[in-house]
């Protein structure tokens, strides 16, 4: 073990700055987790306040507008999850099929340039996109599609599509990069013993190609299961509000708004612990059924 140790200490020495980012910004605000369980007056401090027990988390499950939030949350990203990795999984598929290099390459590179660009930037696009006379509904009349403008942005309806395809549109690009990796690492004498077989280019996609990036497809979603109630701030944040809340405010939104609007820091921590919890039971949940399956898993 020493050995070991001893052999790979260029590496630990390199992981250091690394564990202490995660420490300072990851671990150690965890002790402002009791907040949760205080009526926490910030002039008082956690050694001041005082301690109410579950208090916070009974007046957050007895909310309607929490668990609205959270209605919001797991909609919003359960519909990013399964069509931003649909999309993903596509778009790299049908760029491995692309057989010029040059061409190949500037698509690789305009489907990347969209993630660089902030929520700002993209939700200013949508919102003029989708106006009333902007150039969907301008399009949309012009094919004698629609009689009247649709208002995107102003009916509940079709707000949790469009906070999905805008995520689509600025994350398919750079969430195929590992598709696309996994893609490149599959032995090519499958696909030779495919051809030879008579498998024509859709069969190898099909026969020899997904199966080839299942064990990635699978780790990626446990990972993104993770992440789920973590999602959606920025869009509805942007473009959410007034008429479309009731559908567009997720369980960050709710902590922000309880947590600095109104000065309930207990409530939000409460909040906030549950959104751990629920998180942590998705990973471990999500985990085991892999196992019990035999693909590939985190632990």
């Amino acid at each position: 073990m020493k050995k070991k140790l001893l052999a790979q200490k260029t590496l630990f020495i390199m992981i250091i700055p690394c564990m202490i980012y995660t420490f300072i910004f990851s671990y150690y605000p965890l002790k402002g987790w009791i907040m949760a369980f205080q009526n926490f007056k910030p002039a008082k401090g956690y050694a001041g306040s005082d301690f109410v027990g579950l208090r916070q988390f009974q007046f957050l499950f007895g909310d309607m507008e929490f668990w609205r939030s959270m209605r919001n949350t797991l909609g919003m990203s359960l519909m990013n999850l399964v069509f931003g990795t649909v999309f993903a999984i596509v778009f790299a598929l049908l760029l491995n099929e692309i057989r010029s290099a040059g061409f190949k390459k500037i698509t690789q590179t305009v489907s990347y340039l969209p993630h660089f660009l902030s929520w700002i930037i993209v939700t200013s696009l949508i919102s003029n996109m989708l106006a009333s006379d902007g150039m969907v509904n301008n399009f949309l009349s012009a094919l004698h599609i629609t009689k009247s403008p649709i208002l995107f942005l102003g009916e509940q309806k079709y707000f949790w599509w469009v906070a999905t395809f805008a995520s689509i549109w600025k994350e398919t690009g750079w969430n195929s990069i590992i598709y696309i990796a996994a893609i490149a690492g599959i032995d090519q004498d499958m696909y030779e013993a495919a051809q030879l077989d008579g498998a024509n280019r859709f069969q190898r996609m099909w026969h020899v190609t997904l199966p080839g990036i299942r064990p990635t497809i699978v780790v990626l979603m446990i990972m993104n299961l993770g992440w789920v109630l973590n999602t959606s701030f920025e869009i509805p944040y942007l473009l959410g509000g007034g008429l479309l809340q009731d559908v567009s405010q997720t369980l960050d939104i709710f902590v922000l708004k309880y947590g600095m609007n109104i000065g309930n820091y207990s409530l939000a921590t409460a909040a906030g612990i549950f959104k751990s919890v629920i998180s942590l039971i998705l990973v471990f949940g999500t985990n085991a059924v892999a196992n019990k399956l035999g693909e590939s898993s985190l632990m």
